[in-house]
């Protein structure tokens, strides 16, 4: 037995958790502090009348602290079919819509209920790895689907990699780790891919709050059979600065729904009580707030922009920029995985290479890297450049 791979070494170790021991033995100092740039998610707590209504909820709500529906509270679902339907122009029912516990489990929830073991999900590359983390667990083969120099993914090459194996084509739009923003023609294409191969499209838009975009990002939800192909993760926890309370959701049809709740009963029962009523509240009462989060990130994007001339000069190039994310390509003669880690050892920086989001047989991911600016603001960005800007392969 001892010689078999297991479900869970069928796949890589947590990227971040890796990155963080490279930051073991290395000296930082008050006047040249670490730059953590590896991280996407916010790392300050949610604002404080959602933290007193936490507080508050503990306190005087009793049945928050007990088992709840495994598809989430009913309060919350509705929330959320309604403002959906608003943003997206679309007919969004409550029992369209499952809450989930985070994003990740919102993922793995869809693929275990429309994948087997040995079927093929489509994945844009870079991808997010634990997308790729999950498939490897459960038998799933990854097909890559390169993208181009915009980091867009073609809708004619996916069909070409389309075989009867193939159960879903995923897509993280505003995307991790490339930042770009799909157009929602992009999205269209992909979706009328997925319908007429009877493939489901899952669209997850953790990221939809930061987009530089006004207006609903694509029309998928339009569409009166969207549920049938669709299937949209979100994340509350980029919103309202959750990450903690693990809260997401998932929208489909109920007949899948009810697939993933067998799954969802099985590993946690239900979603956390105190997130989800957060998530209530902050989608009730913080609209002004959240809107204020996406004006400071849309900043930093700029910032991103308007400094990036200071390793531009050096041979980096900025291959994509949105939501948390820039991603680049690095103009040095080693991989970015060792790069990375001479990055923190000579300028105290913090950012995940390439190989992370990348398949083993793709040698671009040895070239790029992602810097993630949910916790950098403008100044931090200014003179993360500038160290940058000195670092040399020797």
């Amino acid at each position: 037995m001892s010689g078999l791979i297991t479900r869970t070494k069928a796949t890589f170790a947590p990227p971040v958790m890796e990155a963080r021991r490279w930051l073991e033995g290395v000296s930082f100092s008050e006047e040249h502090p670490l730059l953590n740039v590896s991280q996407a998610a916010p790392v300050d707590p949610p604002p404080l009348p959602l933290r007193e209504f936490l507080a508050e909820t503990a306190l005087n709500v009793p049945d928050a602290h007990l088992y709840g529906p495994v598809l989430g509270l009913p309060e919350l679902r509705h929330e959320v079919a309604s403002q959906w339907s608003a943003a997206y122009q679309g007919e969004i029912r409550d029992t369209q819509v499952a809450i989930t516990s985070g994003c990740n489990q919102a993922f793995a929830a869809a693929i275990t209920a429309i994948c087997s073991e040995a079927d093929e999900v489509i994945l844009p590359t870079p991808w997010y790895f634990n997308h790729k983390m999950w498939l490897d667990m459960l038998g799933i083969n990854s097909i890559p689907l390169a993208t181009d120099g915009a980091l867009l993914p073609d809708p004619e090459h996916a069909k070409a990699l389309i075989t009867d194996k193939t159960s879903a084509i995923a897509l993280v739009t505003p995307n991790n780790p490339g930042g770009v923003e799909y157009p929602p023609e992009l999205v269209r294409a992909f979706f009328e891919l997925a319908k007429a191969h009877g493939l489901k499209l899952i669209v997850d838009e953790t990221y939809r709050d930061f987009d530089s975009r006004t207006g609903a990002p694509h029309d998928l939800f339009q569409d009166p059979d969207w549920d049938q192909t669709l299937i949209q993760l979100y994340s509350f926890s980029k919103a309202y600065r959750l990450t903690g309370h693990r809260v997401g959701a998932m929208l489909s049809s109920e007949a899948l729904l009810a697939e993933a709740e067998k799954f969802l009963d099985t590993v946690a029962i239900c979603p956390n009580q105190l997130g989800q009523h957060a998530a209530l509240w902050g989608m009730q009462n913080l609209g002004d707030w959240v809107a204020g989060e996406r004006l400071e990130i849309l900043d930093r994007r700029a910032a991103i922009e308007d400094y990036f001339h200071k390793i531009a000069d050096t041979g980096w190039e900025l291959m994509g920029v949105g939501a948390y994310f820039a991603y680049v390509k690095h103009p040095f003669d080693m991989r970015s995985d060792q790069l990375a880690q001479k990055m923190v050892k000579d300028i105290h920086v913090l950012a995940l290479p390439g190989t992370m989001f990348m398949p083993d047989s793709d040698p671009s991911g040895g070239q790029q890297m992602r810097i993630a600016f949910a916790n950098v603001a403008r100044p931090d960005i200014k003179v993360l450049f500038a160290r940058m800007s000195t670092l040399s392969a020797g």
